[in-house]
């Protein structure tokens, strides 16, 4: 193994100045955080906890083996959406360690409109049982929810990814021998009383679960009969008469625990063991916010970064002297081999190439891939296009898109364009994504954005013989710099769930070793490569 030398620290001339910049876009990130944890806050947390009921992250933290930790997924999902009424899409997802084996855990936030499902609450649930499914993964659904948000039905009952994804989802997982279980904790109404009644195994709690197709209140509409709730669907009938659910508890800790004897009964694996020693870095990865350029348009030095991530800051580069601006090489993270590709510049036919070999073997190797994106996007200009760069950079693409390998991404500076596509971007199925807080993803940077409109703009009005002067067309761009700005942050993607996570970079190498564990436990599959243009 080759040991990568690192100079910059807090020594550095540009140490400090980093540091405080990425500070400054820290905090914006820290606040949403605060208000995800809050839920639907202290007004609802204080009535929820006056029906004896304990809040979702308490009754996640009760279900989780002791000192284990929780891999939250869409953590800041609806920030800023729905006018505030349902942070963290009401819903609180993640893998956590329960009798010991690796669960995706899905907790309903009843402080946060009643539980209710809006848009990005069914995409966040369905994503986490996408990474259940992708990583054998048996599920653990805690319900407390009013169901769907009525006023949003037209986004959220009909289409293909919509409702009906959840109760699909679970049928399927189970058919694929992974357990569902599910504890109805409080309200579980019309659709979402499928959730319990497709699960495995469900448990429910007396005088607080309940379940339904239809309410009370829309029972007496429709049949004009009155009806108490927990006599149309509480545990006593359910337990006893209907035999919708499986097992009686009398209070919520004794509902977790019967979750827990359920799964300490199943059959799901425990986390595979890495299979070489564990070290460290030679280099602090406390130091990375200081080697992020406070000017995003310098560059980061991936090698420096690399070696603050990988075990013994050792790396066995790919081609060194071929591609240079990306870097491929394997190493190890948390005693887990890796294959890495990280950018040093924009990707050029011959990086492009480079990967598409390097991912070949990887795979024939059965090597975990990590990507780390700080890419503007392809070389474009007419020497390149004549020399073929879209043909090398499908070859790229294609080899991500059907490597089955476990692949994981980390925005750590910017991600454009096609440049995001072929370093694994969302649409590529990287088992967990996340980007580090100064990070930042769209088409193409707001500038470049701004100045191919104008110059659109700009022949438009040519063509009708009008002018557009320099200041009509900085006018014109302002707005345009303006929203890709905004759109492009860390937390506008997390909050459109575009990213699973944002993570502080100091985490970074513990995000990774818990996800390389969770896939080498979890189902293997082989390789087919597509056709490649040569």
């Amino acid at each position: 193994m080759a040991i990568l030398s690192s100079r910059p620290g807090p020594g550095s001339p540009d140490f400090a100045a980093n540091s405080a910049a990425y500070e400054a876009l820290r905090a914006p990130l820290l606040a949403a955080r605060e208000r995800a944890i809050a839920g639907g806050g202290e007004r609802a947390r204080q009535a929820h906890l006056a029906r004896g009921k304990l809040l979702p992250r308490e009754r996640i933290n009760t279900l989780l083996d002791a000192g284990t930790p929780f891999l939250e997924v869409g953590q800041l999902a609806a920030d800023g959406a729905y006018d505030g009424q349902s942070p963290g899409a009401g819903i609180i997802t993640g893998v956590g360690i329960v009798s010991g084996r690796a669960c995706m855990i899905m907790a309903n936030d009843a402080t946060a409109k009643g539980g209710t499902y809006y848009p990005l609450t069914i995409k966040k649930q369905v994503r986490a049982q996408a990474i259940a499914r992708e990583n054998g993964l048996p599920c653990v659904y805690l319900v407390d929810s009013g169901g769907a948000f009525l006023p949003l039905q037209g986004d959220i009952f009909p289409d293909e990814q919509h409702f009906g994804k959840i109760f699909r989802n679970i049928a399927e997982m189970s058919a694929l021998g992974l357990k569902q279980v599910a504890a109805v904790l409080g309200a579980c109404t019309a659709g979402g009383a499928y959730i319990p009644a497709m699960c495995d195994e469900t448990v429910i709690v007396d005088k607080a679960g309940m379940i339904y197709l239809g309410g009370p209140q829309l029972v007496q509409a429709a049949t004009g009969e009155l009806v108490d709730a927990q006599e149309l669907g509480g545990a006593d009938t359910h337990t006893r008469l209907s035999g919708v659910a499986d097992h009686f508890a009398n209070d919520e800790l004794h509902a977790l625990e019967l979750v827990r004897g359920i799964l300490g009964r199943c059959e799901a694996p425990a986390l595979a063991p890495p299979p070489r020693p564990c070290r460290p870095p030679r280099y602090e990865a406390a130091e990375l916010p200081g080697l992020i350029p406070a000017n995003p348009k310098q560059a980061m030095p991936m090698l420096d970064v690399l070696a603050r991530l990988l075990d013994g800051s050792e790396l066995v580069q790919y081609r060194e002297r071929y591609g240079t601006s990306l870097i491929c090489g394997t190493g190890a993270i948390g005693g887990y081999p890796v294959g890495v590709l990280a950018n040093d510049g924009v990707l050029l036919g011959q990086s492009a190439q480079k990967a598409a070999n390097f991912i070949e073997l990887c795979c024939q190797e059965n090597i975990p891939l990590v990507f780390l994106h700080n890419i503007s996007g392809f070389m474009v200009g007419v020497q390149y296009e004549q020399g073929g760069i879209a043909k090398d950079g499908a070859k790229m693409v294609n080899a991500v898109s059907t490597a089955r390998v476990p692949k994981f991404s980390v925005i750590v500076g910017g991600s454009y364009g096609a440049g995001a596509y072929a370093m694994c971007g969302r649409a590529f199925g990287p088992r967990f994504m996340a980007m580090w807080p100064n990070a930042r993803t769209s088409v193409m940077g707001g500038e470049q954005a701004a100045t191919v409109l104008a110059l659109v703009r700009g022949e438009q009005l040519a063509r009708q013989g009008k002018e557009f002067s320099a200041e009509e067309a900085e006018a014109y761009k302002a707005p345009i710099r303006d929203t890709y700005g905004a759109e492009s942050t860390a937390l506008n993607a997390a909050s459109r769930l575009w990213v699973d996570s944002v993570i502080e970079p100091a985490d970074t190498r513990d995000w990774l070793t818990l996800g390389l564990a969770l896939a080498a436990a979890g189902p293997k599959e082989p390789t087919r490569f597509g056709v490649f243009r040569m």
